[in-house]
């Protein structure tokens, strides 16, 4: 293997393995928050449907049984929150959070939106038009009615805003009413 093939595969594995890091600390942090609400049962709804998902993922038992057990002692602090904003062609955006620092996550996601020209709503500015809905996946929100994005830049800034918000560590689910 020629030095430059060894450098783009030592690239690519450092690049899956930034994304892997990403989803695995997303899945830990909600491992952790579900079983805090149960006490560590792991036949509770939500901690089976987290542990479910983490697999999915490819999570090793290992870390899922580290955050349970973390989950259990007395510091173990996290907070899930949802964040309501407006996006390009107003768009309802709903972001789900869990952090151990409200502080930072609020800033750090207000940032993201007014760093695009947008600004976090008000509770219940955006919910109203969505549904939480029991999936497989969990309890997501789906929109109840749509917004039609007509021009390819606020498509592309939408996109953009998404992404960011999804690279986030606290971020776990980013949801939108865009057709």
């Amino acid at each position: 293997m020629s030095h430059s093939q060894w450098v783009k595969n030592k690239m690519k594995k450092e690049a899956n393995g930034k994304d892997t890091h990403k989803i695995f600390t997303k899945m830990v942090r909600l491992i952790t928050a579900e079983a805090k609400n149960c006490g560590g049962n792991r036949e509770a709804p939500g901690l089976k449907a987290a542990i479910l998902k983490a697999k999915r993922e490819g999570l090793p038992s290992d870390n899922v049984d580290r955050a349970i057990k973390k989950a259990s002692e007395p510091s173990a602090q996290m907070d899930a929150i949802t964040y309501e904003a407006y996006g390009p062609a107003g768009v309802g955006i709903i972001i789900e959070v869990l952090t151990d620092s409200r502080n930072r996550s609020s800033q750090d996601i207000r940032h993201i939106m007014t760093k695009h020209g947008f600004a976090l709503g008000g509770i219940g500015s955006v919910a109203w038009s969505f549904t939480k809905e029991l999936s497989p996946e969990g309890l997501v929100w789906k929109p109840n009615m749509l917004t039609e994005i007509n021009s390819e830049e606020d498509a592309n800034l939408l996109e953009t805003i998404i992404n960011e918000l999804e690279n986030y560590d606290d971020v776990q689910e980013v949801f939108t009413n865009a057709e």
